[in-house]
C-alpha cells in the first residue's frame, strides 16, 4: 500500500488504530490552547516530523506520547499507535459527531478552569458526554495561575505540585476539591487521577496548565492507559477493509468544488474508491477523485496547500474530493463500497441516518443546525422543554426556512432556532419582511433559554393588552354626607374597598341576590382632579349617569362594576395571577354572587 497515512502507517500498528480524542468544555476554559500546548511541545521536541495535521486533526505517535510524558508513558508498554486529537474545539468536535450511533471521538477531554469551575457549558459538555457514554477525563486547566505558584514548565504535575508552598498548594487543592463536589453533584464519582483505582466507575482529574505543560505529560498518560486498557477491542479494526468516517465538514475548495473533511475510524479510503455520503435529500453515490492533506511543515514554502495521497488509513482526518458533494451533510457517515453491493451500503447510510430523524409536528419552530449530532442535540434539548419542532435540517438559514416558518399558525411560532449556522443574505431580507423571528446562537441551552425568556414575554405582553380591554372588578361604598348632586348625573363621595373602579363602567348593585344595573361611571375626581380610574383604598367623587341619590342609590350603599360574563370568565380563568390580590378578593366575591343565582355563571 502507498504511504497510507504518513507517521500512522510508520508505527505499524497491525489491526489497532488510533483512539479518537475530542475537547471539550466551556468557552475561555482553554480547550484550544491545550491543545496548542500539545502540538507545540511535541515541535519543540524535535519531534516535527512525527506529529501529523490531519484535515481536522492530528495525530500525535505513540514515540511521540512517550517523549513528552517521559516515564509516564513507556512506549514498550503499549500497543495502540498513539493519539488522535480532533482539532476542532467545543460544539463542533463532540456533541455534533457521531458515528456507529454514538459519539466519533472514542474518549474525551473536559476541560474546566480551575478558577471558574462548572459553567452552563460544561454542564451541557458533561450532559452529552453522559448521554453518549462515553469516557473521558477532566483537565483541571490554569494551575499556574494559582497564586503563589512557581511553574515548573512540562513537569508532570505531582512532581511541580510537590515542588509548590503549603499555602499555593491548599489553594490549588481548595479548588480542585470544589470541580471534584461538582462532578458528584452531576452524578460522577471522582478523584485526582493518582488516586483512581478503577477509571471505569471514576473520573480521573489530572491538574494542568496549558500555559507552561505542566500536568500534560500526566494527560496524555491517562488516555494513553484508559485507551490501552478499556478499549484495546474496540480499536481493534480491519485496517485494509473498505473506510468508514464521518463528515467533519462540507467545504468548497478551489479547483476542487464541494469537497468532505473526514475522520475516518475504520478501514481504508484509497483514491478512485466507490463511496457513500449521507445527504440532504438521503444518500449520495460518488467516487473519490482525490485524498488531501496539509503539507507538513517542513515543506510549507510549496505552493500547493495540500498533498495527494493514495490512500488513509484509520484513524484519520482526510479531505476528500468527488463529484456531486453539494448536498452532503456535517456529521453524516461516509462508507467506501469496496467488494460490497451497493444496495447494502446504500442501507447501511440510510439506517444510519433514519436514527437521526427528529420527530416533527404539525405545529412548532424551525430548527437549523451546522451538523447531524448538533441537530440531534438540539432536537433532545427541544423535546425536554416540550418546544414542538415543524421542521429539522442540517445547514444555513435559507428562504425556503423563512417561508416554512411563517406559515405557523402561533406567532410564538414563527421562529427559526439556529445552532452554529449563518443566515443566507436572501434569507436575511426575508426574516423582516415575513415577521419571522431568528434565535442564533452556539450554545444549545442558550437558545432554548432564550426562545422560552420569548415565549414569556409575548405572554406576557398579550395578557397585558387583554386586562387593557378587560372590565376589572371592584367594590365601592357611598359616603354618608358625600352627596354632592342627587341626578343628571349624580355626584357622590365614595370609598373603593377593593379592585380597581374605571370612567365610563356600568355599575350595579345586589339587592335580594339580584344584580340590578344602576347606571355607568362618567367622570371621577380625586382632590379636585380628573383621573380616569382609582385603586382600592382610594376616596374619589364619582358621577353616575342614570341613578337619583334617595330613590335608586342611597348614602353607605355598596356598588360594585357590573362585569360582562365574558371578562368575568377570562378573569378567573387566565389573569387571576396577573391581577392584583384585592382586585382578585372583589371578582371572587362577584362570582360567588352571581352564582348563587346561576351555578354556571361565567364558567
Amino acid at each position: 500500500m502507498p504511504d497510507a497515512n504518513n507517521a500512522d502507517a510508520s508505527a505499524d500498528p497491525g489491526s489497532l488504530r488510533t483512539p479518537i480524542v475530542a475537547v471539550l468544555g466551556h468557552v475561555d476554559h482553554g480547550k484550544t490552547s491545550l491543545l496548542d500546548k500539545i502540538r507545540g511541545s511535541a515541535v519543540s521536541e524535535g519531534e516535527a516530523g512525527a506529529i501529523t495535521q490531519h484535515i481536522g486533526a492530528t495525530a500525535v505517535p505513540l514515540d511521540t506520547v512517550s517523549s513528552m510524558a517521559g516515564e509516564l508513558v513507556v512506549a514498550d508498554d503499549f500497543d495502540l499507535p498513539g493519539l488522535l486529537f480532533i482539532d476542532t474545539p467545543g460544539h463542533h468536535s463532540f456533541s455534533t459527531l457521531r458515528a456507529r450511533g454514538g459519539a466519533l471521538a472514542d474518549i474525551a477531554v473536559l476541560v474546566v478552569d480551575v478558577n471558574d469551575g462548572f459553567q452552563p457549558q460544561t454542564e451541557e459538555a458533561l450532559d452529552i458526554l453522559q448521554r453518549t457514554g462515553t469516557p473521558f477525563v477532566v483537565a483541571a486547566n490554569k494551575i499556574d495561575t494559582t497564586p503563589g505558584w512557581n511553574p515548573n514548565p512540562k513537569a508532570p504535575v505531582q512532581e511541580t505540585y510537590e515542588a509548590q508552598t503549603d499555602r499555593a498548594r491548599e489553594r490549588l487543592d481548595e479548588n480542585l476539591y470544589e470541580i471534584i463536589g461538582q462532578l458528584s453533584d452531576g452524578g460522577f464519582s471522582a478523584d485526582l487521577y493518582w488516586r483512581v483505582q478503577n477509571f471505569q466507575n471514576n473520573i480521573g482529574v489530572v491538574p494542568v496548565s496549558a500555559m507552561t505543560g505542566e500536568g500534560i505529560p500526566d494527560l496524555l498518560a491517562v488516555l494513553m492507559g484508559l485507551s490501552q486498557r478499556y478499549m484495546k477491542e474496540e480499536m481493534e479494526v480491519d485496517l485494509a477493509g473498505p473506510g468508514k468516517g464521518t463528515v467533519l465538514e462540507v467545504k468548497d475548495e478551489k479547483g476542487f468544488g464541494a469537497t468532505l473533511d473526514v475522520v475516518l475510524y475504520d478501514g481504508t479510503v484509497e483514491e478512485g474508491d466507490r463511496i457513500v455520503v449521507g445527504g440532504v435529500e438521503g444518500p449520495i453515490v460518488t467516487e473519490v477523485r482525490a485524498l488531501l492533506r496539509p503539507r507538513a511543515l517542513s515543506e510549507i514554502r510549496t505552493e500547493a496547500e495540500f498533498e495527494r495521497l493514495d490512500a488513509v488509513q484509520a484513524a484519520s482526518g482526510v479531505k476528500l474530493a468527488a463529484p456531486n458533494l453539494d448536498d452532503a451533510m456535517a456529521g453524516a457517515p461516509v462508507r467506501v463500497v469496496r467488494g460490497r453491493p451497493l444496495e447494502d451500503v446504500i442501507e447501511e447510510v440510510e439506517a444510519e441516518l433514519s436514527e437521526i430523524e427528529v420527530d416533527t409536528e404539525d405545529e412548532g419552530v424551525v430548527v437549523k443546525a451546522d451538523t447531524l449530532g448538533s441537530l440531534e442535540a438540539m432536537a433532545n434539548a427541544l423535546r425536554e422543554s416540550e418546544i414542538p419542532i415543524l421542521r429539522a435540517e442540517v445547514g444555513d438559514v435559507a428562504p425556503r426556512d423563512v417561508a416554512v416558518a411563517s406559515t405557523a399558525n402561533e406567532a410564538e411560532h414563527r421562529v427559526i432556532l439556529g445552532f452554529n449556522v449563518d443566515v443566507l443574505p436572501d434569507a436575511e431580507r426575508e426574516l423582516d419582511q415575513q415577521g419571522v423571528k431568528l434565535f442564533n446562537d452556539d450554545v444549545i441551552y442558550q437558545l432554548v433559554e432564550d426562545y422560552e425568556s420569548f415565549v414569556e414575554e409575548r405572554e406576557r405582553e398579550q395578557q397585558e393588552t387583554v386586562l387593557d380591554k378587560i372590565h376589572r372588578p371592584a367594590r365601592f361604598r357611598i359616603l354618608e354626607d358625600h352627596t354632592f348632586r342627587q341626578n343628571n348625573p349624580a355626584v357622590v363621595g365614595v370609598e373603593i374597598l377593593a379592585g380597581t373602579i374605571e370612567n365610563n363602567r356600568r355599575v350595579a348593585k345586589f339587592e335580594d341576590g339580584e344584580s340590578t344595573r344602576v347606571g355607568e361611571l362618567s367622570g371621577m375626581q380625586e382632590q379636585g382632579d380628573d383621573v380616569d380610574e382609582a385603586r382600592a383604598g382610594s376616596r374619589v367623587s364619582v358621577a353616575i349617569d342614570g341613578p337619583t341619590v334617595g330613590r335608586d342609590i342611597e348614602e353607605g350603599d355598596e356598588l360594585w362594576i357590573d362585569l360582562p360574563e365574558k371578562h368575568a370568565k377570562i378573569l378567573e380563568q387566565e389573569l387571576k395571577e396577573e391581577i392584583p390580590a384585592d382586585e382578585r378578593e372583589a371578582l371572587n366575591a362577584y362570582l360567588e354572587k352571581m352564582r348563587k343565582r346561576d351555578p354556571f355563571w361565567g364558567k
